[in-house]
């Protein structure tokens, strides 16, 4: 079977057409591990993303506790794909638990060709947004699972949200000047300076809540926002403090699951844009030519919120004498 095929197997990949299955594979370089052995090591420069077709990988990090499995991964995942798309050391091992069959992207040979085929760039960066943001989603869970032995809290009802102001505004020119400082096109400024809908927030104030059902991404305009997530026996605990021309709220766009964290303004007041699915289903419209940029913006920036998490299990399991079971 060719690897344009073994690709077309791939859920990651179904939204690719043959023609770009055939560009792809071309650039593709197939790689056999061999059982109880290192991929990758944490720390590593290597920038490769890697397509499990046989095996298993375990994305793990030391601590003085013995090993911490972050991710246990399996055929048809992803990984790698964060240094991928932002070009920053490995930021754990990647270990084959099992004789594995890697397939893998390398962005020295794979660059120039999505740089000259906006449409192949744009297919292959959605697959690195929605394998990171499916990541992402996982590990905010696993937050929760980390502490399942503590008594939990319920959720407080969105009535008890403050209701927004109707007469706040954002003129043009404030939303033109935010989106000219991410390189956008004319075209894309214009729709998104156009379509975004503005929303004051005040210290505190929940913009929304985990379990909330998510229909629209957000823009950080002015002031700060923090993620963040209940941990039973724990408290809240702050997942990123984001700031002006920040996204977020991104992940209930690829997979139409309710909201995996809170966000609010952080200390202070904080005004964001709203971008609605509709919008950004335009935007990054795989059968346009579609804004490539946009979507980099939005892979780097999933790709550092997890391992900013990933960061904060392993100093947990480290807190805790790794006196922790293990949660996938």
């Amino acid at each position: 079977m060719s690897i344009a095929d073994r690709l077309a197997q791939a859920p990651l990949f179904s939204h690719f057409h043959r023609p770009q299955l055939d560009e792809l594979a071309a650039l593709v370089e197939e790689r056999r591990i061999p059982g109880e052995s290192f991929v990758l090591r944490q720390g590593d420069t290597s920038a490769e993303a890697f397509l499990i077709e046989r095996g298993g990988v375990r994305i793990q990090r030391s601590t003085p506790y013995g090993i911490y499995a972050l991710a246990v991964l399996a055929t048809g995942d992803l990984f790698g794909e964060a240094s991928f798309v932002d070009s920053s050391a490995r930021s754990g091992d990647a270990w084959a638990s099992s004789e594995s069959l890697l397939l893998a992207f390398d962005p020295a040979r794979l660059g120039p060709h999505l740089d000259d085929d906006p449409k192949l760039a744009t297919a292959f960066y959605w697959t690195c947004w929605r394998s990171l943001s499916t990541k992402l989603r996982r590990t905010n869970d696993k937050l929760t699972r980390f502490f399942a032995h503590a008594p939990g809290e319920t959720r407080r009802a969105a009535a008890d949200d403050k209701v927004p102001s109707g007469g706040f505004r954002v003129d043009l020119r404030t939303k033109r000047d935010l989106f000219s400082e991410q390189l956008l096109s004319s075209l894309e400024i214009n729709l998104l300076s156009t379509l975004s809908k503005e929303r004051q927030l005040h210290p505190g104030e929940v913009l929304f809540r985990e379990g909330d059902p998510g229909d629209a991404m957000y823009v950080v305009l002015e002031g700060r926002v923090r993620i963040s997530k209940h941990i039973p026996g724990a408290g809240e605990e702050a997942l990123a403090i984001l700031e002006r021309g920040d996204y977020f709220g991104e992940m209930a766009l690829i997979d139409r699951q309710p909201r995996s964290a809170e966000a609010k303004a952080h200390d202070g007041d904080a005004v964001v844009l709203s971008i609605p699915k509709m919008v950004v289903g335009q935007l990054l419209d795989m059968h346009k030519v579609s804004s490539v940029r946009l979507l980099r913006i939005l892979c780097g920036l999933v790709a550092g919120r997890l391992r900013e998490i990933d960061d904060k299990l392993v100093g947990w399991y480290i807190l805790a004498g790794g006196d922790v079971p293990e949660v996938r």
